[in-house]
């Protein structure tokens, strides 16, 4: 009732409305506010899906692969099945053991202590060149032939095969009648020229093969100096073998055995020249427990050669590393003693 009399009041006096709700907003700006109802307390942003964003009909093949599956279907049977096709069936070679970790039964010292070095060297300038006694005593190179890796063996067989295969056993006979004849001249060339330069001119001269040798090492060369012996052989006293040493001098100011090698494939590492470390080592250690020689040698030196003429691959051997391939020598030689 009483709203009803104040609304009949104001609509006596239109204007009165008018002001009642005009006014108040004249005077002073209020911000306007809307105001919406809703069944929930609080609003909260709903979350995109990325998925849904994906096409699903470009990625067709895809989504399906992925999703037509409820659970993984790797298994470490599938997993080795597929690491066996991309990348061939595991190597279940052992790795190599390292000589270096045994110990040989009869080590002898590489230096020898009580080798007494004269202060003056009695010998005349010309290189000391001893001939290779007739004795039973094994040679170095004949207790690394027999004492080779079966790994060795199978690719030097392999090699041998192959060339047979290519040339015919005649022919193949007669390829390393050849290689070893070019060694010899090569080696007799070297000779030449550490004793006279006019006798090395000839040699050079002689075969076009042996020049490509002799250009191939003229780098090498020119830092050897005071050589000591030349094709001499050596002789270990204590441990009974002996070898025949291509050459002993100073290369680079380092007193060395040199070996001098030929090879028609580029060989630019250590690794490359197979068991030939381990015969300079015997080598060093023969010429220190050989009285025949006044002086004692702690480094070596091997030289490829090539036929073509390009430069050799001088591979230098400090003390170090001749007493590690000293060690595997030692054991080399233990193990044809027990095989002989």
């Amino acid at each position: 009732l009483v709203r009803m009399k104040f609304l009949q009041l104001l609509s006596r006096k239109p204007g009165k409305l008018e002001m009642l709700f005009q006014i108040p907003f004249r005077q002073k700006q209020f911000p306007c506010l809307c105001l919406a109802t809703s069944t929930c307390l609080y609003s909260k942003k709903k979350k995109v899906n990325s998925y849904e964003q994906v096409d699903q009909q470009k990625y067709k093949n895809l989504v399906y692969s992925v999703t037509s599956y409820k659970t993984s279907a790797q298994t470490p049977e599938t997993i080795f099945e597929e690491d066996n096709l991309l990348y061939g069936p595991p190597d279940k070679q052992r790795p190599p053991v390292k000589t270096e970790t045994k110990t040989p039964k009869n080590w002898v010292p590489l230096i020898n202590p009580n080798k007494r070095i004269p202060l003056v060297n009695s010998h005349s300038n010309l290189p000391m060149k001893i001939s290779l006694p007739r004795t039973k005593m094994p040679s170095v190179t004949r207790v690394l032939q027999q004492t080779m890796s079966s790994q060795q063996t199978f690719y030097l067989e392999r090699w041998k095969q192959k060339m047979i295969l290519e040339l015919g056993k005649d022919g193949f006979n007669e390829y390393t009648k050849n290689l070893f004849l070019q060694g010899e001249l090569f080696h007799a060339a070297l000779e030449s020229i550490f004793l006279s330069e006019e006798i090395a001119t000839k040699e050079q001269g002689k075969d076009i093969v042996i020049s490509g040798y002799l250009s191939s090492v003229q780098h090498v060369l020119k830092d050897i100096s005071e050589v000591k012996a030349l094709e001499s052989a050596v002789q270990h006293e204590t441990l009974q073998y002996l070898g025949l040493v291509d050459c002993v001098a100073k290369y680079r100011g380092q007193l060395c055995v040199i070996d001098w090698k030929t090879s028609e494939k580029p060989k630019p590492s250590l690794k490359n020249t197979f068991d030939n470390p381990l015969q300079v080592a015997a080598y060093i250690g023969a010429i220190n427990h050989d009285a025949s020689y006044d002086f004692q040698v702690s480094c070596g030196l091997i030289v490829v050669a090539y036929k073509n003429g390009s430069p050799a691959h001088p591979h230098f051997m400090d003390p170090d590393l001749c007493m590690q391939y000293w060690n595997q020598w030692l054991l080399r030689l233990e193990e044809y003693l027990d095989r002989n």
